[in-house]
């Protein structure tokens, strides 16, 4: 299918404005097939080239995860498109708060099966760069700005602390390519399968530690949390998992205050309470294993 054609070309065309990604979305239809296309400025055709590339990966894979259908520059009007097949189902955010605790527990096994499947087919990588480096580039200026301009609340240098204490763990990671930000809003849940979308970059250019991923675990319904977990590892959770857990989890959540401050004030309030339900479900940083999986 030509690109060029862009909107015109389609026989049904309906915008998308949900979603904080920077690129414009539209469901569009043609031939009696319906397709996600998306469309960005081509100032950004290298990266959404990777983007492109590693999701065909995926997808020929056999994951969970759409189609690659096209991809291509358009001169006429300075804009780089992505066409992708169009999962049809519910948002998992919309779904789990209305199953019982057995079912977001299933889904969330499910959830942590798909996840370990995207990090074991993950294509070759440069590992010149280690995942410590990679990672405290972005984070040090982060922390930095929190200790200049952030709103301090009790117990926050104790998340401070641990972060400190436990950075050494960061120096002999694996390296893979990441999801970027896996979480219930970019979990589709058609009848019992689950696919991935949104598969923009996020951080680091989407590489680095696969545990990494567990940063945007969805914490508000436990047991589709905790099934994550256990289905990424097969219910063996290894030791060294959890201080990286709590690392992640808690370097997140301190270093957003910053940016809700300036760029989301609505959602400062939330943030402030991620930070302090953070402290109780680590016990003040002293258990960096959540007491919901405790329970």
């Amino acid at each position: 299918m030509k690109m060029q054609i862009y909107l015109s070309g389609f026989d049904k065309v309906t915008q998308i404005s949900k979603g904080m990604s920077g690129d414009q979305k539209y469901l569009v239809e043609k031939g009696g097939r319906t397709y996600l296309l998306r469309s960005a400025d081509s100032s950004e055709y290298i990266q959404k080239k990777k983007e492109y590339d590693y999701l065909n990966h995926l997808s020929k894979a056999k994951l969970s995860v759409p189609e690659c259908i096209a991809f291509e520059k358009c001169d006429e009007d300075e804009k780089v498109y992505t066409l992708l097949s169009w999962i049809t189902g519910e948002e998992a955010e919309e779904i789990i708060p209305k199953v019982t605790e057995r079912e977001q527990y299933s889904y969330g096994v499910l959830a942590g099966k798909i996840l370990r499947e995207i990090h074991e087919n993950s294509p070759k990588i440069d590992t010149s760069k280690n995942w410590y480096d990679r990672y405290f580039e972005v984070i040090e200026p982060r922390i930095y700005a929190f200790r200049q301009e952030g709103i301090p609340f009790e117990g926050h240098e104790k998340i401070l602390r641990f972060i400190e204490e436990n950075k050494k763990l960061l120096k002999s990671r694996p390296l893979c390519h990441h999801h970027g930000d896996y979480h219930l809003g970019n979990l589709i849940i058609n009848e019992e399968k689950l696919w991935v979308i949104d598969w923009h970059t996020i951080d680091f250019d989407n590489i680095g530690d696969p545990w990494y991923e567990f940063n945007r675990i969805s914490t508000e319904y436990p047991m589709f949390a905790k099934g994550q977990i256990d289905g990424y590892f097969e219910n063996q959770v290894p030791e060294e998992f959890w201080k990286l857990f709590a690392l992640y989890l808690s370097a997140s959540a301190i270093t957003s205050i910053v940016w809700a401050k300036y760029w989301a004030p609505d959602e400062l309030d939330s943030i402030m309470e991620l930070n302090k339900s953070v402290l109780r479900i680590f016990d003040g940083m002293e258990n960096p294993i959540p007491l919901w999986y405790r329970r």
